[in-house]
């Protein structure tokens, strides 16, 4: 289930977020691409209105079991990022599929 929307979601559609220690005694929510890193893992779409909601809802910090503020800017850069990606994708298939 996604953290953000609510949404039950497969496995495979979802990123699992874990919270990492800083060097600064902050916490840090960071995504774990291979699934292995330890500690209790959340469960988000890739997609930047559902990391929006889960920091609305504090969400991050229920599921995580983490009391205090957790930074979340390190998922909102790779959430942009993987947002222009796929933007730049559609309109790559778009030119091809219009010409």
């Amino acid at each position: 289930m996604c953290v953000g929307c609510r949404e039950r979601e497969l496995i495979s559609e979802l990123v699992r977020v874990v919270a990492r220690d800083d060097a600064d005694s902050v916490v840090v929510a960071v995504i774990d691409f291979r699934r292995r890193l330890p500690g209790r893992g959340a469960w988000l779409h890739l997609r930047p209105d559902c990391l929006h909601q889960a920091e609305r809802r504090r969400a991050f910090g229920r599921a995580l079991r983490v009391s205090g503020r957790i930074d979340t800017s390190e998922l909102t850069e790779t959430f942009q990022s993987a947002s222009r990606i796929d933007t730049e994708s559609v309109h790559e298939e778009n030119r091809y599929t219009n010409s």
